[in-house]
């Protein structure tokens, strides 16, 4: 199975790698990176149009969508890790890199790596895999429905690691008719071993992306675990033992249950999508020892946690090239954009979802920062009204903490969280905010690991 089919294009993973790509292509990211700019307008007018459909034909939409890119049960144990690992490296322009970073998936690395120069390649991809008749309220019976097919996936793939993650509070217009096959690389794959042998710089290094998040799961088998909920504003504990904010979601969507059965969790593992998994470090640490390359380890307990390290660090940049650091861009999940924040200017501030933590997050930024003239908000709309999910309205208010402009970007608060042209629409408007100087040449590495480390929460040093 080509890799292209079998990974999916709306994961962290997919993105962000993307955008880094583009990046260093000399290209923004309009559409996700998915289509040309030129198809901005008439894409997101149609999308547009669309948000005035009853809510219920929208969701029934965003589910037909999701089943469209996963890829049927039967055809899961001809998905090969050396075929996935070569569509990673082969997003990249073929020169070499001072920096490559390995390891978990994070919007403010995007950023971090777009300053040094550096490309980064992922320890996990997001494999979708269909299945009918199961309710997403119901993560024994989708379990049970897709196990065979992990088993079939991981009998091919002896270096690879499932987390089998199902999440009925934000992705479960997603999962009405797939599931999350989550795959990590317990050792280094032969691809990432030549592109580092071929494009890391004399000189250069290795850093591994350490995200320190962990969940409670389920071991299925050798190699295969399973993951009832995910990182947002829901606790495990509500995932597993219920709360009144998880019988308010259920009630609202329709659910005959008031709270969730899922298999219980015997252990503790690295988070499905942001988590690191170590041995991938065991084996990164004898390839770099055999090869004579430095190793460093980048290493912070939550996603969000490294956004205001790199956040203060653009600043200092700025401001050291006399370039105007009044300007911040926040960014959500997939609505990110190296180049356009870069091209503008912007210091850029990841946040991981629109929950009400992630803008406390935010806020905790600000007020540990001089004040910003201009603070532009991307929104990434999920289509769910999911547990903690901050409203349009208080991004809105967050954003107006600039002395100037304070905005939501390319959003339409009205239709939030289901505007789902915005994924256009906030790249058109990210184009017309005025350039401000040309392109810097790279940060050093020295100095951004010293300026990170010196930030609450970020580690960044030579691995021991």
């Amino acid at each position: 199975m080509k890799a292209s089919r079998a990974v999916a294009s709306f994961d962290s993973a997919t993105g962000m790698l993307r955008a880094l790509a583009r990046f260093h292509a000399g290209r923004d990211v309009p559409a996700l990176g998915r289509a040309p700019a030129a198809l901005d307008g008439p894409a997101s007018a149609l999308l547009g149009a669309a948000n005035r459909l009853p809510t219920a034909v929208q969701d029934r939409a965003y589910a037909a969508s999701g089943w469209a890119s996963a890829i049927p049960p039967r055809t899961a144990g001809q998905v090969r890790a050396d075929a996935l690992a070569d569509w990673v490296t082969g997003h990249y322009p073929r020169r070499r890199y001072p920096v490559i970073f390995i390891g978990s998936a994070n919007g403010a690395l995007v950023h971090l790596a777009a300053a040094l120069d550096a490309a980064w390649l992922p320890q996990t991809l997001l494999v979708p895999v269909r299945r009918h008749g199961v309710a997403p309220d119901d993560p024994r019976g989708d379990l049970a429905a897709v196990r065979d097919a992990g088993r079939a996936l991981l009998d091919a793939n002896p270096d690879l690691v499932l987390h089998h993650m199902h999440d009925p509070n934000q992705d479960r217009l997603m999962i009405a008719e797939m599931t999350y096959f989550r795959l990590k690389w317990s050792r280094l794959p032969a691809a990432y071993r030549r592109f580092v042998r071929d494009h890391l710089a004399p000189g250069g290094r290795i850093v591994a992306v350490d995200c320190g998040l962990r969940w409670p799961t389920t071991a299925i088998g050798e190699r295969y675990l399973f993951q009832f909920g995910a990182l947002g504003d829901a606790t495990p504990e509500e995932y597993h033992q219920g709360s009144p904010r998880v019988a308010d979601l259920l009630s609202r969507y329709g659910s005959a249950a008031r709270r969730w059965d899922p298999p219980a969790p015997d252990g503790e593992s690295p988070e499905a999508e942001w988590g690191f998994r170590p041995e991938l470090l065991d084996d990164l640490s004898a390839f770099a020892g055999q090869h004579g390359i430095g190793l460093d380890v980048l290493r912070f307990p939550a996603p969000q946690a490294l956004s205001p390290a790199v956040a203060d660090l653009y600043r200092a940049w700025y401001e050291r090239r006399n370039v105007p650091a009044d300007r911040l861009l926040v960014e959500s999940f997939l609505l990110l954009d190296p180049w356009q924040a870069l091209r503008t200017g912007s210091v850029p501030y990841w946040a991981v979802f629109g929950t009400e933590s992630c803008r406390a997050g935010l806020a905790d930024y600000l007020d540990s920062t001089a004040p910003y003239d201009e603070i532009r908000v991307l929104l990434f709309n999920h289509g769910t009204e999911s547990i903690g999910l901050a409203g349009a309205e208080d991004w809105r208010r967050t954003a107006a903490r600039a002395r100037k402009v304070g905005v939501l970007t390319g959003v339409d608060a009205a239709a939030y969280p289901r505007d789902f042209a915005s994924l256009l629409r906030t790249h058109r408007e990210l184009r017309k905010i005025r350039t401000r100087y040309p392109m810097p040449q790279p940060l050093g590495v020295e100095g951004a690991a010293d300026a990170l480390t010196s930030r609450k929460d970020v580690d960044w040093r030579p691995a021991m």
